[in-house]
């Protein structure tokens, strides 16, 4: 008697399904080995963190920490990344541990930018992996926010990512070897109301990244950018209003998101699986990025609609 006719379903199954299964686990597997390996491979890396005192800066700084990385913890908050590096060497991982290095570092002052790579340098030699993470967010209207809250997360979110970039890219084409990660926003592909200056910052970043990618891969230097949607950090409390001022409450939306140390460890694999992007955001948003770019029209709609309400 034959097992299953052919043309049926279990026929097809039988002598497609178990070869398709196979080599699906095949390449799980595969992918798993590669990505251990090369996680091995951070052992020792010098690795910068902007806006590590706290959020998803914080938690990258556990998850870099506990592969072996030597950090650089970069922040305005000195005490603040005091309390992370206490942390860390409270979770010391067997020998692997490197005791990271604080620096403060106010990447709206533009004209420290080069200092702080300059200090890192003379106490690392090198920097393997630039994640530019430090950032602030915005709430508020276009006709209510001032020109400076502008100029003031323009310089923050994308001239200061900028400025350290290119501080730290000359000895890294030197040596033929580097990492950038920028740490953009998912409101950096699709647009908000309430959110101009912010959005504008973090398109400007997307812009940037997808330019530099180009250029650098004749110097083996790879650049990733991450696109989060919410995530529950306290970017929406540390937010400036119109005027400047903090926004001081936490979105609902944003205590809902994803955990930082989730985020954290999704950022590594990119990074060690050496990705061009990761968006990594609820199902609202993707679907928000989706519509854009195939209805323009209609997302358009729907967005003219969500600010009326706002208003």
């Amino acid at each position: 008697m034959k097992f299953c006719e052919t043309g049926s379903i279990a026929w097809y199954l039988q002598y497609f399904g178990l070869p398709l299964s196979l080599g699906m686990i095949l390449y799980k597997l595969s992918n798993k080995v590669r990505f251990h390996k090369r996680k091995e491979a951070l052992q020792g890396k010098v690795v910068v963190i902007t806006g590590a005192s706290s959020g998803i800066g914080e938690a990258l700084a556990h998850v870099f920490f506990k592969y072996g990385c030597k950090l650089v913890l970069a922040s305005r908050r000195i005490s603040e990344l005091e309390r992370v590096k206490e942390d860390l060497m409270s979770k010391k991982v067997q020998t692997l541990s490197i005791e990271p290095i604080v620096l403060e570092l106010d990447l709206g002052n533009l004209d420290q930018l080069e200092v702080f790579t300059g200090k890192v340098h003379e106490m690392c030699g090198h920097v393997d992996i630039l994640i530019n993470n430090g950032g602030i967010s915005h709430r508020g209207s276009i006709l209510h926010t001032k020109f400076e809250v502008y100029k003031q997360i323009m310089n923050v979110n994308y001239l200061g990512s900028v400025g350290l970039t290119l501080a730290t890219l000359p000895k890294m084409v030197e040596r033929k070897s580097g990492h950038i990660v920028f740490i953009s926003s998912v409101q950096g592909l699709i647009s908000l109301p309430e959110r101009s200056s912010y959005g504008a910052s973090k398109h400007a970043v997307q812009a940037f990244g997808d330019s530099l990618r180009a250029e650098m891969k004749q110097h083996n230097i790879k650049v990733s950018m991450i696109s989060p949607g919410y995530v529950k950090t306290s970017i929406s409390i540390n937010a400036l209003t119109g005027t400047g001022k903090p926004h001081g409450v936490m979105d609902v939306s944003t205590a809902a998101g994803f955990s930082a140390e989730y985020v954290a460890m999704k950022i590594l694999e990119t990074v060690v699986n050496e990705e061009n992007e990761l968006i990594i955001c609820q199902f609202v948003a993707h679907f928000a990025i989706f519509v854009r770019r195939m209805f323009p029209s209609l997302y358009y709609y729907i967005v003219a609609r969500r600010a009326a309400k706002t208003t």
